[in-house]
């Protein structure tokens, strides 16, 4: 494409660009996600709820970053 040319729209105009509003509620939904399965009765062997909670606490401290509002 020659540089001169424009498209009719930029890009990044269809994207599902999210809020931290937004991020923060799908976040919080995949917490309670997590928490049920590692709750559950017949609760995940040993391997499946070290990765369980890993990915719980990942998801928790993105959650803390979008609240602080800290850059990066």
């Amino acid at each position: 494409m020659d540089p001169r040319e424009r498209i009719p729209r930029d890009d990044w105009a269809d994207q599902d660009l999210l809020t931290r509003s937004e991020a923060t509620e799908r976040l919080t939904a995949e917490i309670a996600d997590v928490t049920a399965s590692l709750e559950r009765s017949d609760g995940p062997d040993s391997a499946e709820r070290e990765l369980l909670e890993r990915r719980l606490n990942g998801l928790r401290e993105a959650v803390r970053h979008l609240a602080g509002g800290s850059p990066g």
